[in-house]
């Protein structure tokens, strides 16, 4: 989901040598992940108030502003360091909306999942519901998308969390451990934790 690094790292190169268009493209290679990030995230009834394109405009602004002392010391690679400045505009956009307009957001319909995050449910509940083949028909399809859903919104938010970095963001184990601040076998070990979870959720019959 997130550019090359080899790529990026050349724009990074440049940017630090005072390349305006480099800074600029760095920027906007990283936009359409960044999107997808927080569309993942963004609560679903939040999201009819709040487009996705406002919070990526807020964090790339940010980016943008903070970008000269990231690349005096970088503590992270590039892509972790945009993420987690992207999670606290979220909390925060959470927190704006569920304050101020509770009753209003509760009230309205949930959005779908945008189109990429349902394929990679498929894919994630396939593999955990029956790995020896895909689903061939749109109704199991869209059943095991659902049952997906609500077995990933049973999870705590470490599993939940770990979970969405993986699967949905595809991003490797060391990359996890870095963004979360814990050794790679503790991220390992978290997330095959989460595994097991969300296994035993999607085992248990549905209740509709």
């Amino acid at each position: 989901m997130w550019p090359t690094s080899a790529e990026t790292q050349q724009l990074l190169d440049r940017a630090r040598a005072g390349d305006a268009a480099a800074r600029d493209a760095l920027l906007a290679r990283h936009r359409e992940s960044v999107r997808r990030m927080i569309e993942l995230r963004l609560d679903p009834a939040i999201a009819q108030r709040l487009d996705a394109s406002d919070v990526v405009q807020e964090v790339l602004l940010e980016a943008n502003r903070r970008l000269h002392d990231y690349l005096a010391a970088p503590a992270m690679p590039f892509h972790l360091w945009l993420r987690h400045m992207a999670r606290d505009h979220i909390i925060d956009a959470h927190r704006r909306h569920h304050r101020a307009q509770k009753r209003g957001v509760e009230r309205e319909r949930p959005l779908a999942r945008p189109d990429w995050a349902e394929r990679s449910s498929l894919d994630l509940a396939s593999q955990l519901v029956n790995p020896e083949h895909t689903p061939a028909s749109a109704a199991i399809r869209h059943e095991l998308e659902r049952r997906l859903h609500e077995a990933i919104a049973q999870l705590d938010d470490d599993d939940r969390e770990v979970i969405l970095m993986r699967h949905f963001e595809q991003l490797a184990n060391q990359e996890v451990a870095q963004a979360l601040g814990l050794t790679d076998a503790a991220a390992s070990m978290r997330y095959l934790r989460a595994l097991r979870r969300l296994r035993d959720l999607l085992a248990t019959p549905s209740s509709d």
